[in-house]
């Protein structure tokens, strides 16, 4: 039996940064997954988890900054299957890395990345998974061990194992992106990557050379201490998520523990920075 979803599609003015904001509380109310559009952003959520009262104490949905509207839909889990099948087009990064579904032809690049994203967030058409990707084809990730904390559709974690990275650990608190992640690792016959579903409390006593974080800014700035704790000396920390405007407040966080800022990758206003243990 399908699980059935009930939709949220908020109309958002002006959309940033209130559509950022809206995103990371409804998803500490349960929400699963989202999907940005042209007008704000359409969160589902298991009819299961789902009450009436659910968004009473949501608080940018009462700031005079934002005005934000929203129509309820009850959608069953196929209904959203077949409209990512017939919206998700194949892309590709720098010519050399292709992300397409099982249905799409095989461009034949050097990396060749296949996922079914389902109700997942990861399919590198958002531009911070595009800069992520582009931050790895940069690193040398032979042997290294890596995190991809907020994994998603588990595609980071993919591609640096396609890399040569091993042992990797892929990690989110979603119950449908830590399923939809152990589904892709085996598509794409990753052998080195281990799945969890939970948060940075699970990070007590392991250690990476590169870390992977690609999540909204308050969840970062709460774990980049947890992040940084794990990483070797000379170990890479990569974190996105995040609008330009916000690399400052970052970068009074992470420079607490001594990383120095090596690279910034923006596109769209949203970026991804590279920092150094």
């Amino acid at each position: 039996m399908d699980s059935i979803y009930i939709s949220y599609n908020f109309t958002i003015t002006p959309k940033d940064p209130a559509t950022e904001i809206l995103i990371a509380e409804l998803g500490y109310k349960g929400f699963e997954s989202f999907v940005e559009n042209e007008d704000g952003v359409t969160a589902y959520i298991q009819k299961k988890d789902w009450n009436s009262t659910l968004l009473n104490d949501i608080f940018i949905l009462t700031s005079e900054e934002f005005q934000i509207s929203y129509k309820i839909e009850e959608i069953a889990q196929t209904n959203w299957n077949k409209e990512w099948e017939k919206n998700f087009s194949p892309i590709q990064v720098d010519g050399l890395v292709s992300i397409r579904a099982p249905f799409h032809e095989n461009p034949n690049l050097k990396y060749d990345i296949v996922i079914e994203p389902k109700m997942s967030f990861g399919t590198g058409h958002h531009e911070t998974t595009h800069l992520m990707v582009q931050h790895l084809l940069k690193l040398d990730l032979q042997n290294k061990k890596v995190l991809d904390m907020g994994c998603g559709t588990g595609i980071l974690a993919i591609f640096a194992e396609m890399k040569g990275a091993k042992p990797l650990d892929a990690i989110d608190i979603d119950t449908w992106c830590y399923e939809n992640s152990l589904e892709n690792v085996e598509r794409n016959n990753c052998k080195h990557i281990s799945v969890y579903e939970g948060d940075a409390s699970l990070l007590i006593n392991k250690k990476y050379d590169v870390i992977i974080a690609n999540i909204n800014r308050n969840i970062l700035l709460n774990d980049i201490k947890t992040y940084i704790n794990c990483l070797n000396d000379n170990g890479v920390l990569l974190l996105s998520g995040f609008y330009q405007e916000d690399i400052p407040i970052i970068d009074t966080e992470v420079s607490k523990y001594d990383l120095k800022t090596a690279i910034i990758l923006e596109k769209n206003n949203w970026v991804a920075v590279k920092y150094v243990k």
